[in-house]
């Protein structure tokens, strides 16, 4: 009997980030040179100015790491999501709905372990099912498109059955996760008045003008996570919020407000305190450690604004179950 039958595979696809200070310049040069999300010039100039661009922008970007720990923590938080999940999916539940054993794998579109090393391990597991979760929510070419692009060049065309969850920025299980940290968060502020900012990560404005969907993904999501909190047991009802944007790059036009304008604007309305939500993002990266609880922090600070951070969604495990039961999903299809 072929037990390999009875298993599958289940492969989580990220960004991914430098585990040390020596690997932001080589790191930053791999994703400046995907074509698939920016075009450098014609493409055979695309390595040699991702090279400029990455040999310039190295320094700043070590000095934002180096504040955080010297690295990124993307690789453990989504290990430690890996683990949690093949945990889950291979609990009696688990068993008791699919009657199979699942292996969880990760892969990172520009940094260790890459894609073709995992999809080589995973080959060599003689896994003959796959599920390709992306853990970006929000569709966008730049993210999943790239990231599936990418996987793509390593699947065998045959002997593998693998099917893609590309989006889930509606699922149910989802919004429940994001609805249980944003009202722990809340919290705090008792009976003190506060504004939300929804802080999503930045995409060139002419992504959405080709039609790329991930702004109304985003504000999508926004949409169902209000409604969930208006229900029990949160019940929070005529929240104010804004969406705002974060960490763009170069010079062309960029979706818009950066979250730097919305804190400076919220100022000017007698906003004292700020609950900045990291509304694209599942786990924590320089964009939430640096970006959100420093830069933002000391400018919302210096506009006499308290900013306070909902938690990332991490290995909460509302968040695990929500991806446990996409797995489950769409293994039954």
């Amino acid at each position: 009997m072929n037990n390999n039958k009875n298993k599958i595979g289940v492969l989580l696809l990220n960004l991914g980030g430098p585990d040390s200070l020596k690997a932001v310049r080589p790191f930053l040069f791999n994703l400046f040179s995907d074509r698939d999300i920016i075009r450098l010039g014609p493409s055979l100039l695309q390595k040699p100015i991702a090279w400029f661009i990455s040999t310039f922008r190295s320094k700043k970007t070590i000095a934002m790491y180096s504040q955080i720990g010297n690295k990124s923590p993307i690789l453990e938080l989504t290990t430690a999501q890996a683990d949690a999940l093949e945990k889950e999916l291979n609990s009696e539940d688990g068993k008791t709905e699919t009657g199979i054993r699942f292996k969880v794998y990760i892969a990172m579109r520009y940094w260790h372990p890459f894609t073709k090393s995992t999809v080589d391990q995973i080959l060599e597991d003689k896994v003959d099912r796959l599920i390709v979760l992306t853990l970006y929510p929000h569709y966008s070419k730049a993210t999943t498109g790239s990231s599936v692009i990418d996987l793509k060049k390593y699947i065998p065309s045959k002997d593998l059955d693998v099917k893609y969850i590309n989006e889930w920025y509606d699922y149910p299980p989802y919004i429940d996760s994001l609805a249980e940290l944003m009202a722990e968060g809340m919290s705090r502020y008792k009976e003190e008045a506060f504004h939300l900012l929804f802080s999503a990560h930045s995409l060139p404005q002419s992504f959405i003008d080709e039609g790329d969907p991930y702004l109304e993904h985003i504000t999508i999501t926004i949409d169902r996570v209000l409604r969930r909190l208006g229900d029990s047991p949160y019940n929070y009802a005529d929240l104010k919020y804004q969406l705002s944007f974060q960490s763009k790059t170069g010079p062309v036009k960029w979706l818009e407000p950066s979250t730097e304008e919305a804190i400076e604007n919220l100022s000017k309305s007698e906003c004292k305190n700020l609950f900045v939500v990291p509304i694209s993002f599942v786990s924590d990266h320089i964009e939430t450690l640096y970006e959100i609880d420093i830069l933002y922090k000391e400018l919302a600070e210096s506009h006499g604004i308290n900013l306070q951070r909902c938690r990332a969604l991490n290995t909460s495990k509302t968040f695990i179950e929500a991806m446990k039961q996409l797995v489950l999903d769409k293994v039954k299809e």
